[in-house]
């Protein structure tokens, strides 16, 4: 194995430093790096398949959830097993580490976890149970890091850890997530210093350009999968290269790192998934994919904003016309579906596929909805929206004509769609407790992101989710069945073949096909606030007599009579 890696290694690290000698040198630290990896892991018992139907990933924090006197991980823990245990079996638990700001994306030691929310051993408890997606936070760390410090003070080889620049350099062309300075001074034992920091003036963004970087890292990514990690997550992969001169998003650099990885994984720990999140417009976002070489698996970044575009205007025709264009998934390559994370609903991955007045009256209506909207700097200097800051189920909440009753059901429209698309589906805790908008949060943060990242306290949790006809238990009720029956359906394994039906604008039609179990399931949803007759002539695509999964009915499909933001999975067998 070693001289194939390194072989295999020495080519990309070459492609990356355009160094001959050095790509050798690296390469053999690499392969040093693996070989102690694979004489000390306990390697899991591999799946027959990478992923199926089963996979359904829960998204959060590891102190979403708080009990007094106890630490979050063990209430997470328990949370899960008492609750989630047959619903889901796998979760990210998003940054879990020591950190500065931006609730654990800037983080100080990445081989800590937060002493305030418990142990690697209480990571461990929940990896027994669920397989784990960990983060790595790979294009920044905290400026209160012990490696900053080091770089501050000049100490080797932290040093040349972190990327200066000169302020009057033209950085115009640099492509930017966030409207905050690009460049932020530091004092350090060689006078001020200006170092490129993406996100914020406390995320310093690190020096890939020092192959010492590059094995460090490597070195964390082997450490968490020793930890029990089956998924890593790259954190902001696409801007982790920087050439001046250049837009620094997307290079050829960055790509070869991702492939690198996976040459990594894929000889020493194969089980492992890599996921790249890249919240960018989709042909950018999809080219993670490479030649089936980089990710396993990329977020579908155009979902979240057009299915919320679709149930709060009432029309499916952006979606369905985007889900049509969707290429067909390379080889062992899949998608992550979800509708809500810890971040906000994405509006740059609808550029080109929603007009800007679609775009900016969801945005207006957000805003009556109790929503904020994050801006981002354009090389000319103007800004532009980035990010809707909203709890996904008070987006919910109403259409463009205002607030209704229907909150609920549109709600779980969203999730049904998001759990019928190929790929596999990661639903947000928020999502599960149908969290309201948190502007406490956001008033004690001073962060409008933190509207969608409530901390509930699992004593009020706990009632709302028993008692008769809260939204909360209605919600995580109706959404657990929902999840249960996908589980069940060969259709909805990630690689079934998908297929969008048009019949009008009222419905999105999702044809999923399962070839080797001989299982079709159509999911018809009604996004509009109106009951839906579909008549014989719009449904010949239907054979006759399909059940109904989330129903368990029988249905004549002569006809059909959707209530307002129902969804049906006709299925050609029962559940």
């Amino acid at each position: 194995m070693s001289t194939e890696l390194k072989s295999k290694l020495q080519a990309r690290l070459n492609r990356i430093y355009k160094n001959d000698i050095l790509a050798d040198s690296v390469a053999c630290d690499l392969v040093r790096l693996c070989q102690k990896f694979s004489e000390t892991r306990q390697a899991k018992e591999p799946r027959k398949q990478r992923w199926d139907e089963q996979d359904v990933i829960l998204i959060t924090y590891g102190n979403s959830i708080q009990a007094p006197g106890e630490v979050p991980f063990r209430t997470l823990a328990n949370f899960l097993r008492e609750h989630l245990a047959d619903t889901l079996n796998s979760v990210h638990l998003l940054p879990f580490f020591p950190y500065s700001s931006d609730d654990g994306f800037s983080v100080i030691d990445y081989r800590q976890v937060h002493p305030e929310w418990g142990s690697w051993e209480d990571v461990a408890h929940i990896a027994e149970k669920f397989d784990l997606m960990a983060d790595l936070v790979v294009n920044h760390c905290s400026r209160e890091s012990l490696w900053f410090s080091d770089y501050v003070a000049n100490v080797e080889p932290y040093s040349d850890f972190f990327i200066e620049a000169d302020p009057s350099q033209d950085l115009s062309q640099v492509t930017r997530p966030r409207n905050t300075p690009l460049l932020t001074p530091v004092h350090t034992h060689r006078g001020v210093r200006h170092v490129w920091a993406t996100f914020s003036e406390d995320q310093i963004d690190l020096n890939y350009g020092n192959p010492k970087v590059l094995l460090e890292m490597m070195a964390i990514v082997l450490f968490y999968i020793e930890q029990g990690s089956r998924f890593i997550r790259l954190d902001a992969i696409a801007y982790l290269w920087k050439q001046i001169g250049t837009n620094c998003i997307h290079l050829d650099e960055t790509h070869e790192f991702v492939k690198l990885m996976r040459d990594i994984t894929d000889a020493v720990a194969p089980e492992v998934v890599l996921i790249t999140e890249t919240n960018v417009p989709v042909v950018e976002n999809l080219s993670y994919f490479g030649d089936s070489d980089e990710a396993h698996m990329v977020y579908q970044f155009g979902l979240p904003p057009l299915v919320l575009h679709a149930l709060n205007r009432g029309k499916a025709d952006f979606l369905s016309d985007w889900v049509l264009s969707i290429p067909p998934l390379p080889k062992d390559c899949t998608y992550l579906n979800f509708t809500a994370s810890h971040d906000g609903i994405g509006v740059r991955p609808v550029e080109g596929i929603l007009p800007e007045r679609e775009v900016q009256e969801l945005i207006d209506c957000m805003h009556k909805f109790g929503g904020f909207v994050s801006m981002k700097a354009n090389s000319d200097g103007s800004q532009s929206p980035y990010e809707i800051n909203i709890a996904l189920f008070d987006a919910c909440m109403g259409t463009r004509r205002g607030p209704d009753h229907f909150q609920v059901d549109r709600f779980l429209c969203s999730q049904a769609i998001m759990l019928a698309m190929q790929g596999i589906p990661a639903v947000y805790i928020h999502s599960l407790t149908a969290s309201p908008n948190d502007l406490a949060h956001v008033e004690q943060t001073g962060r409008t992101r933190s509207i969608n990242r409530r901390i509930w306290n699992k004593p009020e949790l706990d009632e709302l989710l028993n008692k008769p006809g809260s939204p909360q238990r209605e919600v995580f009720d109706r959404l657990r069945e929902m999840i249960a029956i996908r589980r069940r359906q060969p259709a909805f394994h990630p690689s079934a073949r998908q297929q969008v039906i048009k019949i009008n604008s009222d419905v999105f039609i999702l044809k999923r096909t399962s070839e080797d179990k001989g299982q079709v399931i159509y999911a018809i949803c009604n996004v509009t606030d109106r009951q839906l007759e579909l008549p014989l002539a719009a449904l010949g695509f239907l054979v006759k007599d399909m059940t109904d999964l989330l129903t368990d009915t029988v249905q004549q499909c002569d006809a059909l009579s959707l209530a307002p933001y129902q969804t049906m999975w006709l299925s050609t067998y029962p559940k």
